[in-house]
């Protein structure tokens, strides 16, 4: 039984992840989740107690794979960088979900420990880089940091109408000026 127990569980988040990413927490409807899940809201209710805990299962998963799957190398942040880009192409759950958090949770939520320790850890390494020689000092590791992730997550950000207007980029091209874009700002000396 336990088996049956984890399938359902791992099929009402993967539902769940669908449902967030287009509709948001306030959005989404736990019988839609139920209904894709081919479960019902007692057993959202049962392994999450509450959309809000499921919503925050979904998160802290996609945090957590993540955080797995795309190590920060500081030797070659274009690289991560273009590691990002890769995940947000193949998954464009994440940076959905990620909006949503930012926009419905952020302000009402402790930080997420896991995000926490992760960006810390991350600022950390660029910062040993940096006294190492590894990596340029004209910004403050945090910085460069939040530099790194917003060029790796832009081309998710753009307005259709941007999109239309770039419509001929390929994804090779999109990821190649993510490379180039954080390899110029390893180049390029602060501005006064």
């Amino acid at each position: 039984m336990a088996g049956d127990a984890e399938a359902t569980r791992r099929r009402l988040l993967d539902a769940a992840t669908q449902e967030f990413a287009a509709y948001g927490i306030a959005g989404a409807r736990v019988d839609r989740i139920a209904a894709v899940a081919k479960s019902n809201k007692a057993q959202i209710y049962h392994y999450f107690g509450s959309k809000d805990a499921l919503f925050d299962a979904v998160f802290n998963e996609l945090v957590v794979r993540t955080v797995r799957e795309v190590p920060i190398d500081p030797a070659d942040l274009p690289g991560y960088a273009a590691r990002l880009f890769d995940g947000y192409e193949e998954r464009p759950d994440v940076q959905r979900l990620a909006t949503w958090y930012r926009l419905e949770r952020a302000d009402t939520h402790s930080p997420l420990d896991i995000i926490v320790t992760s960006n810390r850890a991350k600022v950390e390494a660029i910062a040993g880089a940096q006294e190492g020689g590894l990596l340029p000092r004209h910004l403050a590791p945090e910085d460069l940091l939040a530099l790194v992730l917003t060029i790796a997550s832009m081309w998710t950000s753009m307005t259709p109408e941007y999109v239309a207007l770039v419509g001929g980029h390929t994804r090779a091209h999109r990821r190649q000026v993510v490379i180039d874009a954080v390899r110029a700002l390893l180049s390029s000396p602060s501005v006064p």
